[in-house]
């Protein structure tokens, strides 16, 4: 075997900041010192080498001297640590409210997973595979996200199998909140995908059936509704291009939302959000 040098590319301080959130949780729990194979720090570049895309843990935890078992409890430790720093969907809300956004952009997209066999029930009755996605043809989890105008992600959901529709999704997931932000001068963007969403939830006008074409208010309604929605596009590309073990997930499915919000905060923490509020 032959050794050799690698660069994580991600600054010292994000680093440092994940370490201190570590050892802030072993003081809590009481953990003696020394008694872990790997300090906070080490640990800390383990976890973020995951979120990188280094999907190989057992890999992980040869390169850090622990073992297979070690390397996916300290991984599920950090994910879980990050994950609880997170804001919910009321504090991002709020914050976007007194932030003075003038409105905010809702998305989902689908993060692909290994075969998962989980039976449910379709709208017609009938059994399906839960986590198989019919609009992306692969097993997936479907995320819904909140976004600001600028395309940076604010609050993300727990994920739901992928069949479930996005409009669906969102009923179950985060429409409630968004109906008080509403009220307080605070809309929501989506796109065709949210139509019937309800009041408040802004999405473009179909076009009528038949041969009949939209009116040119219409039209022109549509083409401002996209161009102010297009950078919550963004926000997803954010999470998916830097962390890119949310490209494909191995573990289990279930998991999916607590990693997602995990890279949210890394996301917060890069953009100099995350010290906005804490």
């Amino acid at each position: 075997m032959i050794a050799h040098r690698a660069t994580l590319d991600v600054s010292r301080a994000l680093v440092q900041y994940v370490a201190r959130l570590l050892h802030e949780e072993r003081r809590l729990r009481g953990t003696p010192k020394g008694s872990r194979a790997l300090s906070p720090f080490r640990q800390a570049v383990m976890v973020v080498r995951w979120f990188r895309g280094e999907h190989d843990v057992p890999k992980l935890g040869r390169d850090h001297r622990v073992s297979r078992a070690t390397a996916y409890r300290y991984m599920h430790e950090g994910i879980e640590i990050l994950a609880a720093q997170a804001p919910d969907l009321h504090q991002a809300l709020d914050r976007a409210h007194i932030e003075g956004l003038p409105y905010v952009i809702l998305d989902g997209t689908l993060i692909p997973i290994d075969r998962c066999a989980e039976q449910t029930l379709s709208v017609k009755g009938e059994p399906i595979d839960a986590w198989y996605s019919g609009k992306a043809h692969q097993h997936a989890g479907n995320l819904q996200a909140v976004s600001a105008p600028n395309g940076l992600p604010l609050w993300i959901a727990d994920v739901e199998p992928g069949s479930t529709h996005d409009l669906t999704a969102a009923r179950a997931q985060v429409l409630g909140a968004l109906y008080a932000a509403a009220t307080r001068g605070l809309p929501t963007l989506a796109d065709s995908g949210y139509d019937g969403a309800g009041i408040g939830i802004h999405t473009p006008i179909k076009q009528p059936g038949g041969n009949q074409v939209l009116s040119p208010d219409n039209r022109t309604y549509n083409r401002l509704l996209r161009a102010l929605r297009c950078p919550g596009e963004r926000g997803f590309a954010l999470l998916k291009g830097r962390w890119r073990t949310l490209q494909h997930i191995t573990v289990s499915p279930s998991r999916i939302g607590h990693i997602a919000r995990a890279a949210l905060v890394l996301t917060h923490f890069e953009h100099d959000y995350l010290l906005a509020i804490r």
